[in-house]
């Protein structure tokens, strides 16, 4: 109860703070009543949504769709208070200043100006729109992007050869299908050799999936359709009575994939081989810096490989390349990973400019990465979580080739 009345008297500090721009922009009694009025509107639901069902129904679509348009009105009244704040600084020095140099009695505090107010309030429209736009178009406004990546020691016989990654699915926050029916074709319309998924395939429980299986079952390579599991999957967000229901649940996710045609890697790989050629493709369990599940284990993952074999290992968090994996003496020259969602956030100029907030927390978080001859690519997730939208970071469906290096043909 403490942590509402707080949250709650934070939130109207911040609004009746805010409120002090539209007041110095304009005197228009309506105006200033749709502000407050739907302030009010948005904490209430909120507030409502959460003490009905709790945090957990948060990541069902309804739920989502509540925390997103309190996204939409609370991060646009920061960037005001921040404009607010600034100015009220300068205003209180030159009180000061005046009182001290003018030898006054009285202290005087020169009012707000109507110019510094427009200018808040028009940059804090921009996210305002962008968050709204997000959500009504962002979150299937999905991309293809391809890259090549060149190897010493990739087998000839690999030479071009394509995979596809998608990752971070989270069916359980989807409310389209027929968008996502949409995401699913254009992924089989790369016509890689194969297509591989790195985790998060539901948001808590197997049973989001089901809608989704004969869309994703659709999913065809001709070397097959791998995955791992990702944090999201082993349902450790959710408050099972027994542990035999957790395990029960994880179970049925795994059975659900491969009903749908997919090999799930558990800490194990597979050969892929063409004309007496063969690469390693290798699939561990989650493994995650911090607080974030580690059941992930690479030393089991490479059994019966050799150090001179070409690897690709799906690995659902990006912080186990930096942990375990960049530097690991079995040589393992290409990780697939995703996780981050690049925060469905951010400033996403391919070839120019990257940024989001997630940057402050992963290494890698979005896009292609190389250190000491080994590379790391982190998607940006098919789905979406939290926040039912996306903006700057759309969903991603990446297409890799291999490429020998020297090799023209």
């Amino acid at each position: 109860m403490h942590r509402w009345i707080i949250f709650i008297a934070i939130y109207i500090l911040i609004d009746i703070y805010a409120f002090q721009a539209v007041k110095t922009l304009t005197r228009n009694s309506i105006i200033q009543w749709v502000y407050v009025l739907s302030s009010l509107a948005v904490l209430v639901l909120l507030i409502v949504q959460l003490s009905k069902s709790g945090t957990s129904r948060m990541m069902s679509p309804g739920g989502m769709y509540y925390f997103g348009l309190f996204l939409a009105f609370f991060v646009p009244k920061m960037l005001i208070i921040i404009f607010m704040f600034g100015e009220d600084i300068i205003r209180l020095f030159v009180g000061i200043f005046s009182k001290i140099g003018g030898g006054d009695e009285s202290f005087y505090i020169p009012s707000r100006r109507k110019f510094v107010s427009t200018i808040a309030l028009g940059i804090a429209a921009i996210p305002f729109a962008g968050l709204l736009y997000g959500m009504v178009k962002g979150k299937y406004n999905y991309k293809v992007l391809k890259y090549a990546i060149e190897f010493d020691d990739l087998p000839e016989e690999f030479h071009g050869y394509t995979l596809t990654q998608i990752s971070d699915v989270h069916s359980g926050s989807f409310d389209n299908i027929e968008k996502v029916k949409y995401a699913v074709n254009l992924a089989n319309e790369q016509q890689s050799d194969v297509i591989l998924f790195t985790g998060d395939l539901v948001n808590n429980i197997a049973d989001e999936m089901q809608p989704y299986t004969d869309i994703f079952g659709s999913l065809k390579a001709p070397d097959g359709v791998f995955s791992v599991l990702g944090n999201h999957d082993y349902g450790d967000y959710v408050e099972w009575e027994t542990p035999e229901e957790q395990f029960l649940n994880l179970e049925k996710l795994k059975k659900l994939q491969r009903n749908m045609g997919w090999d799930l890697l558990l800490n194990e790989n597979r050969t892929i081989s063409r004309n007496g050629q063969s690469i390693k493709l290798l699939g561990v369990e989650n493994w995650g810096a911090g607080g974030f599940k580690k059941a992930g284990n690479l030393g089991k993952t490479c059994e019966g490989c050799n150090v001179s074999d070409f690897k690709i290992l799906m690995s659902h968090d990006p912080s186990h390349w930096q942990a375990q994996v960049k530097q690991n003496p079995q040589n393992i020259q290409l990780t697939l990973s995703g996780h981050t969602h690049g925060m469905q956030f951010g400033i996403d100029i391919p070839g120019w400019f990257k940024w989001s907030p997630v940057k402050y927390r992963y290494e890698n978080w979005a896009g292609l990465y190389e250190e000491f001859g080994r590379y790391i690519h982190v998607n940006r997730g098919f789905g979406y979580l939290g926040y039912p939208g996306r903006v700057g970071m759309w969903p991603e469906i990446t297409v890799i080739t291999l490429k020998k290096k020297g090799k023209i043909a």
